[in-house]
Order: structure tokens, then C-alpha cells, then sequence
């Protein structure tokens, strides 16, 4: 028998166990089948998906989906297919970044690829269409007790029933950081979090036959449960590149229009070939094509190219300067055969992820050729990559003693001795630490206060923007990916969801387009020797 047990986090703060937990308490539990429901997100499904498949689990990609005109309202989403999933990402983007985003117009969409489920009445009550609608009959914690209203609903209106198993924590002992956790996202007190914020302390991940011994009364709860587990497949073919389209306005391929473009830069910089650089350029090529990277070549060399055209200063850096080819197409100005470099270092047949392309421009431009990418490839395949934020050691150590009722001002008596390092090494900061040899946390509460502030270490904390990293895929990304508002919404910068660890896995080609201070400031320089000069002569 398949059970499908639910992991739902109330947001990308408040789970008290990292995906790393929960999926190995699933395999120690001998759980066959697992879904994680982000709230209003798939802030870890990627990393999820990665894991349970790994550890044998079949993974089921799901999100919590909050409805905006009522709190008490939220559906659990669960993709079917890859279709679902696609699914899945647009209303979660929808969510994200419309403000007249109805859940119930979302349900009565009729969605084929989706499973609905929800323990919510009056989403019962509004859902005009029923297939793939279920009644959550939740078989822990407080809301089991309240399931008879639901259940007698659902059987009156010919509503299937799931039951779930809610899970917010790994472990029973993870309570604590949960409650902790959601202080922090609250800005309350340990004492003053309201009871409603707070997931019920039986909300951890149980063993099968704990949660199947309270099912003699529902018997169709586990069937359903077992049928939606068996029906829900995604295949979200990992490692698999999804390469996007460069538009090509003659008759040639991408592939000859590499070659061109290479070998017109081959003779302008090498004022004698030789069959040095022809063999060298040629085997990057062949490279490059059986690896199928060529338009992603093409897409950068756009770039560069209209970077170039707006006169903006930039240079490639890194690896890419092993490759003639690169050097060629003006991405770098460093010659690899005169330096004797190895491309192999850069790219090779046995590389398992995409070449890296740094490219720097000025700060004062960088803004200015992003949008160039967007604009030319469109707004609706072009995204910026988040990066989780996570809690470092004085990050945690201030949010858990504020937590505790300190004051900001008694916290920095002692944060301001607590190096910048992981907070898992906390509990021997001072040992570890000379600046931290006189720190005296060793009685209560401070005792507490570290040994949380350790726990929550490198827990995601918020979202915010990869320095660099931007996606461009070959049809919408949020047929890859959900998508959201970047922390100010009133800047409009929009960003995706999974860091760019996930982005990599799920195939997609991250291009790095980097902002330099000192590009502007060379930029500003010979500007000014310019100006001087041209006054100098009409003086």
C-alpha cells in the first residue's frame, strides 16, 4: 500500500526542518511516496525532487496555495505530469504577482493535469467543478477533530476524501525552532505569537503506521490517497538542457553561423594563421556543436556584440578565457594559444553542466544591456535567478535573541564579537574564535538562545537577487518555473523561485552578466583625459 504523506511549510522561513531533513526522516520511516507543498511557492521542490529521487521516494510536486480574500482559505495543488507542473508554476506566478488573483476562479478553471485538495468549506462550497477536487480529511492534531463536517459535506455532494498527514517539522523535537522560526517571520516574542501562527505540535512526519492506524473509519481516505500517489508523475528530466532558440535570418544553422562569425574574428586577430589555430578553433567547434551549445554561443555573442554597438565597456573572465573560440568572438581579450591555455579547463565532452561565461560590464550599463535581453528575447522567457539568503551565525544569534524579548541594543553587546561564519559553530564560538575568547553565553537564557540560533543554521532565511545570473528558456519560464516579485515589489524586478543550484538542475541556461564598479571607473577616466585633452588643445 502507498500512502502519500503531505510537507507543507506555512512560508520559505517557517519550516523548521531543511528538505535534507525531511526526506531523510521519510527514508528512515520507509516512506514510499512523498509531496512538498511550499506555501504559495516551490521555494525547494527542485531540491526535493533531486533528493526523493536519490533516496528511492517517489516525489510528488505540489504547492500550498493561500487565497487572498481569506486567510483561513488554501488548497493543496498537486501536478500530475509535466503538463500539471507547468500548470502548477503559472498559478503560483499568478499568485506572486497579481493583485486580482481569485483561488476559486483558479478551481473552477477546470484544470485536467491537477490535483485539488482542501479542507476549506467555503472552497467546497464555491467550487463549480468537481472533478479532481478532494475534501482533506487532516488525521493529526487538532483538525482531526473537526473532520466530521467536511466528510459529511463531501459525501452529500459526491466530493472524494484524502486524508494527509500535515508536516511542518521533521521531528517532534523541531517544534521549538518551528515556533522560533515563525516568531522571527512574525517580528514577535516567543510569548507574544499568537496561537494561529503556530502549526500544531503534531505536525511532523509520522510513521505510516501510526497515521493508517486512525483510518478504519475512512477507508475511502487511503484509497483516494493511494490513487492520487500513483497518478501523480513528473518527469522533470534532470540534467536534460533546455536550450533556448537564437533567431537566425538567413539560410544558415546555427553551427555554420558559429563557424562564420569564429573564423571572421580568427583572421582579424591572428595577422598570420597558422594550422595551430585553424586544428584549435576547429576542435572547440566540434566541441561546442556535439554538446549542443552552439546557440547558447550565439546568444552571448549577440550580446557582446550589441554591447559593443552601444559603445559600453565590457570583458569576458574566467575559464571562458581558455577558448579560442571566445577570443575570437571578441568575449575575451586574452589569447589562449600565446598563453597556452587549455580549453579543456573551460569545456570538455565529460562536463556535466553548461560552460560559464562571465561577462563584466561597467555598473553604471549593466542595467542597460539586461534589459537589452529581455527586450530582445522576451519578457516572458527572460527572468532573473534568485539566491536564498540563508542564516549565518550573528544573523541567527540576533533574530533568536530578539525572539527571547532582547533589545537590540543588549544583542550587540554580544553580536558584535560573533565572527561572520556558519551558526552551526556557535555552540564553540569561543573556543573557535580568538575575538570570541571572552563571550560569556554559558548560562540561560543565552544557553537556549545558541543552541536555537545553531539549529536554524543555514535555514532559509529570504529571497533576494543572484549578482548576476539570468535565464533565458526556449519557451515561458514558468513552463520550467515559478516566478515572483524580488523583496521590493516597487522596483517591478521580478525573479524566479528556486535559487541557481535548482535552476542548473532543471536544465536551464543561466548567463552571467556581471556588474563592475571599476569598468565605470575606467570608463570615467579616459572620459575625463579626453575632455582635458580637447580643452588643452583649444587653449
Amino acid at each position: 500500500m502507498v500512502h502519500l504523506h503531505i510537507h507543507s511549510n506555512y512560508s520559505l522561513l517557517t519550516g523548521a526542518s531543511s528538505v535534507e531533513d525531511i526526506v531523510k526522516t521519510a527514508k528512515e520511516q520507509d516512506i514510499k511516496t512523498l509531496a512538498l507543498t511550499d506555501t504559495d511557492g516551490m521555494y525547494g521542490l527542485i531540491k526535493f525532487y533531486k533528493l526523493c529521487r536519490e533516496e528511492g521516494i517517489k516525489p510528488v510536486l505540489g504547492a500550498y496555495i493561500t487565497d487572498p480574500e481569506d486567510k483561513n482559505s488554501y488548497v493543496l495543488i498537486l501536478a500530475k505530469n509535466n503538463k500539471g507542473y507547468s500548470e502548477l508554476c503559472k498559478i503560483i506566478t499568478s499568485r506572486k504577482l497579481n493583485d486580482d488573483f481569485s483561488l476559486i476562479n483558479i478551481i473552477n478553471t477546470g484544470f485536467k493535469n491537477l490535483y485539488f485538495i482542501t479542507p476549506s468549506m467555503p472552497v467546497l462550497k464555491k467550487a463549480r467543478i468537481k472533478e479532481n477536487i478532494y475534501a482533506e480529511v487532516i488525521l493529526t492534531g487538532k483538525a482531526y477533530g473537526r473532520s466530521a463536517g467536511i466528510i459529511d459535506f463531501a459525501k452529500k455532494n459526491g466530493i472524494g476524501i484524502v486524508g494527509t498527514n500535515p508536516v511542518y517539522f521533521a521531528r517532534k523535537e523541531y517544534f521549538r525552532e518551528h515556533k522560533v522560526l515563525t516568531a522571527i517571520r512574525e517580528n514577535s516574542t516567543y510569548e507574544n505569537l499568537s496561537a494561529e501562527d503556530i502549526a500544531d505540535n503534531d505536525y511532523y512526519l509520522k510513521d505510516p503506521d501510526r497515521i493508517k492506524a486512525k483510518l478504519p473509519d475512512f477507508p475511502e481516505a487511503i484509497s483516494n490517497s493511494d490513487y492520487i500517489a500513483d497518478n501523480c508523475n513528473v518527469d522533470l528530466r534532470m540534467g536534460e538542457y533546455k536550450f533556448p532558440k537564437f533567431e537566425i535570418k538567413d539560410s544558415r544553422n546555427a553551427y555554420s553561423m558559429l563557424w562564420d562569425e569564429a573564423h571572421k574574428g580568427l583572421y582579424k586577430n591572428y595577422p598570420v594563421v597558422t594550422n595551430i589555430e585553424l586544428e584549435r578553433l576547429s576542435k572547440e567547434l566540434n566541441v561546442i556543436s556535439d554538446l549542443n551549445f552552439t546557440e547558447y554561443f550565439l546568444i552571448v555573442d549577440d550580446i557582446v556584440k550589441e554591447a559593443r554597438k552601444r559603445g559600453m565597456l565590457f570583458i569576458g573572465r574566467g575559464s571562458v578565457a581558455n577558448s579560442i573560440t571566445a577570443y575570437c568572438l571578441g568575449l575575451t581579450k586574452v589569447d589562449p594559444i600565446k598563453h597556452n591555455l587549455y580549453f579543456e579547463r573551460f569545456l570538455n565532452k565529460g562536463r556535466n553542466s553548461p560552460p560559464d561565461i562571465d561577462i563584466d560590464f561597467s555598473w553604471k550599463e549593466r542595467d542597460e544591456i539586461v534589459k537589452y535581453v529581455f527586450d530582445k528575447y522576451g519578457y516572458e522567457n527572460v527572468a532573473m535567478i534568485s539566491t536564498t539568503v540563508t542564516f549565518r551565525a550573528r544573523s541567527a544569534f540576533r533574530e533568536v535573541a530578539k525572539v527571547f524579548g532582547f533589545s537590540n541594543d543588549e544583542i550587540s553587546k554580544y553580536s558584535k564579537y560573533i565572527p561572520w561564519t556558519d551558526a552551526r559553530n556557535l555552540p564553540n564560538i569561543s573556543e573557535m574564535f580568538p575575538e570570541a575568547k571572552n563571550l560569556n553565553l554559558k548560562t540561560e537564557p543565552w544557553i537556549s538562545i545558541i543552541d536555537i540560533a545553531s539549529r536554524i543554521g543555514n535555514y532559509p532565511r529570504h529571497l533576494s537577487i543572484h549578482p548576476s545570473g539570468i535565464i533565458i528558456t526556449p519557451g515561458p519560464v514558468t513552463d520550467y518555473t515559478a516566478l515572483e516579485y524580488a523583496s521590493n515589489k516597487g522596483l517591478g524586478l521580478i525573479i524566479t523561485q528556486p535559487d541557481m543550484y535548482s535552476i542548473e538542475d532543471l536544465g536551464l541556461i543561466k548567463i552571467d552578466l556581471l556588474s563592475q564598479r571599476s569598468l565605470g571607473v575606467l570608463r570615467d577616466t579616459v572620459g575625463m583625459i579626453k575632455s582635458n585633452r580637447s580643452n588643452l588643445k583649444k587653449s
